[in-house]
């Protein structure tokens, strides 16, 4: 655990006030309210739904490109919004509409700093793996383990887009001399990218256990909510690491909290290693047909 000093202290209000006082951090997006006024009423029919997400065409899009993923699961292809609601579901449909949403939010492609393609597809290879894996374990948060796989990461583009000055120092750091990014991060601003993640989820009202599980997703047995959900993050994050398939950059040097493996009753470490490589080829397949 990183020693708070004075310095560090210091850097980490700096930074909390930073957050605080930008005018335009994005509020819920639209659609997602729309979509969460719908849910919220049980006489909300699937055609009502369905017009809604339409409006966002690239939502649409993306929300077909999750649900025919290998990873995700579905017995059969998807080919419209329509359908794609009812063999999901509606609660499914609100967790991928609020995941994405959010990640919209933060899009930053005028800058060639953060690999926008990278990211993305490191963030929902770890989405649909966790919602695998919760399926596997016999876990009934599916849908908030994917939500939960796709925001992990929500605090490094929101580094890169309010602080990018201080995003460029954390990549030099980390790549030139030789600290890790958790090293460069407190170093910099004093935060890090899943403290910034939790703020945010926190505020936009999120549930307590997706900011959880965002804040402790390299940590999952210090949770305080639901500590099986942030471990399957924990593994399908370090899953992209193990199997070299989608892992991302700030990733580097991960350590894996080996007690998921009580916490998700993976036996010892040896079942855990076999576990993780029966995911080898769904990993490959997966990266194969993420379209950006």
């Amino acid at each position: 655990m990183t020693e708070i000093t004075p310095e560090l202290q210091k850097r980490k209000e700096k930074s909390k006030n930073t957050l605080a006082q930008v005018y335009n951090l994005p509020s819920i997006p639209l659609v997602m309210m729309e979509v969460t006024r719908l849910l919220n009423n049980p006489n909300t029919s699937a055609i009502e739904l369905a017009k809604v997400i339409s409006r966002d065409q690239a939502l649409v899009t993306k929300i077909l490109s999750v649900a025919n993923s290998p990873l995700y699961g579905l017995p059969r292809r998807v080919s419209t919004i329509d359908f794609a609601i009812i063999i999901l579901g509606f609660d499914h449909i609100k967790n991928i509409v609020i995941a994405l949403s959010m990640m919209e939010a933060f899009k930053n492609k005028s800058d060639k700093n953060l690999n926008q393609k990278k990211y993305w597809t490191h963030s929902i290879l770890t989405a649909s793996a966790a919602k695998r894996i919760a399926d596997d374990l016999g876990f009934h948060f599916t849908g908030e383990a994917f939500t939960a796989g796709l925001l992990h990461d929500l605090g490094i583009p929101v580094i890169h887009k309010y602080f990018n000055s201080e995003f460029i120092k954390i990549q030099e750091l980390a790549e030139q001399e030789n600290l890790s990014y958790k090293q460069a991060q407190q170093e910099v601003i004093g935060l890090e990218h899943q403290q910034i993640g939790n703020l945010l989820a926190q505020r936009w009202n999120l549930p307590l256990s997706l900011s959880d599980s965002i804040l402790y997703h390299h940590t999952p047995s210090m949770a305080e909510q639901n500590v099986p959900l942030a471990a399957i993050v924990h593994l399908a994050d370090y899953m992209t690491v193990k199997l070299d398939t989608g892992c991302f950059q700030w990733d580097g040097n991960f350590e894996l909290d080996k007690k998921i493996i009580t916490i998700l009753n993976l036996r010892d470490e040896e079942f855990l290693e076999n576990f993780i490589m029966r995911y080898k080829e769904p990993f490959l397949s997966q990266v194969d047909a993420i379209q950006i």
